[in-house]
């Protein structure tokens, strides 16, 4: 290769920036969070206050137990899963 087409490759290579490209994030309610669909997301101010939860004690026992379950089962499962496959063969 001639040096000065080199030097273009080398050039081009350098200058051509390949990437993602995407447009900025979209504000819901007019950028400022105060927008025309106010009264829609109201609830979202409090939405994780879970001292006034109602039936507070019963839905956390029943997230942490379900949590737990999933966690427990789902190793178990995978476990006798694999030791089938593998007696079977």
């Amino acid at each position: 290769m001639p040096v000065k087409l080199q030097m273009v490759s080398l050039l081009t290579f350098l200058t051509v920036s390949r990437g993602i490209h995407s447009t900025g994030v979209r504000r819901m309610g007019g950028g400022h969070g105060h927008g025309h669909d106010e009264p829609y997301y109201l609830h979202s101010k409090h939405m994780y206050n879970l001292d006034r939860m109602k039936n507070q004690k019963l839905k956390m026992s029943l997230a942490v137990f379900t949590a737990f379950s999933i966690g427990v089962i789902v190793p178990v499962y995978a476990v006798i899963f694999q030791q089938k496959k593998t007696a079977s063969a």
